[in-house]
């Protein structure tokens, strides 16, 4: 007798597993429960985005550059081709990368990011995919920006630190530099710069206390007044132009990039869509679903994707709610430990055959 096909969809729990662990202890639930795995890793473009790739790259460059505090730190750069660069963003500027107690958006910066762009274009990159997600910043790209060249000034024309907290003061932009090649962003949410629905969203998470979170939307707006003649206004609208502090709008505004989204691109490269034909069920996951998870990220496109094909779903998060009708979860117990996730996988999974079965 023939197992039924489970399509697994693994990708990073933030801060607890890689989504290589997640793939290894949700397959073994799914076996456990009598299905047959078929593994997938995924990112939306933040957490795990060059371990998704990792079976495509053809080698993976290491390189020295600025943390979001200034200090130096080794990023990789993954290679899809020889002229066609992947960054994972969080590598140089993630909150990861920062003790809770140092995470302050008012002072972090993006820089690092634009010095591995540098770098992939100086190893010969004519292409670079930008992955944005889990960043400890909101300085709307400008850190990224400095490493190409731009400077930031106030009105009496002296050059900003570098961080969300100085863009309220921003007066004057000087000019830099495009790096010399096509730069692609890849966004893990689709909230605009700017408004109730931009960047602001994020900042708690990054560290900013309600007072800082409105200082730092004075100055993403100011930014956006300060860069008009390069087109600011419109790429301040576009979807994803707040993913990662406003990286997004920085790379449109700055880099002459493209934006989209991250699951996406990730969901069709990996082939997800082939692999829904003969699967009983999807399975996918992250360390905490709400609301958001359906604004761009990977668990939500993975659910829309299996819905508009018509294979039932399991969410896998320790936290859940605002969970769509009509998708199965298994949730709480707070963090879990590898043991847990397999253990919610195989009842999840148990649980689902058994109603498709009837």
């Amino acid at each position: 007798m023939n197992r039924p096909l489970v399509v697994v969809m693994a990708q990073a729990f933030k801060e607890t597993f890689t989504a290589a662990q997640v793939a290894d202890r949700i397959a073994s639930g799914v076996e456990s429960a009598g299905g047959a795995p078929l593994v997938l890793l995924g990112s939306d473009g933040g957490d795990g985005l060059l371990e998704a790739l990792r079976s495509d790259l053809i080698g993976k460059d290491w390189y020295l550059v600025s943390d979001p505090l200034g200090r130096p730190v080794q990023a990789p750069v993954g290679w899809l081709d020889r002229s066609t660069a992947v960054i994972e963003s969080r590598m140089a500027c993630g909150l990861a990368l920062l003790d809770p107690a140092t995470r302050d958006p008012m002072r972090t910066s993006t820089r690092g990011v634009g010095e591995l762009v540098n770098h992939a274009v100086g190893a010969g990159a004519s292409s670079v995919v930008i992955g944005l997600g889990g960043s400890a910043t909101m300085d709307g790209g400008t850190g990224m920006a400095r490493a190409w060249g731009w400077e930031f000034r106030d009105a009496e024309g002296k050059v900003l630190p570098e961080g969300g907290g100085s863009l309220a003061e921003v007066v004057d932009v000087e000019v830099g530099r495009t790096p010399d090649a096509g730069l692609t962003g890849l966004a893990d949410v689709e909230n605009v710069l700017t408004g109730a629905s931009g960047a602001k969203v994020y900042a708690e998470q990054k560290g900013a206390s309600g007072a800082d979170a409105e200082v730092l939307m004075r100055g993403l707006d100011t930014l956006v007044s300060s860069t008009e003649r390069l087109g600011s206004r419109q790429f301040a609208a576009e979807k994803g132009a707040g993913a990662a502090g406003g990286m997004g709008f920085g790379l449109l505004c700055f880099g002459r990039a493209s934006l989209m989204l991250g699951a996406s691109w990730v969901l069709d490269r990996a082939g997800f869509d082939a692999t829904l034909g003969e699967a009983a069920l999807v399975i996918t996951g992250e360390g905490s679903f709400d609301a958001t998870s359906c604004s761009g990220k990977l668990t939500g496109e993975v659910l829309q994707r299996a819905g508009r094909a018509g294979v039932p779903t399991l969410i896998l998060a320790p936290r859940a709610k605002d969970v769509p009708q009509g998708v199965a979860v298994e949730s709480g117990g707070g963090n879990w430990s590898a043991k847990d996730l397999e253990e919610r996988a195989r009842r999840g999974t148990e649980r689902a055959l058994r109603l498709l079965a009837r």
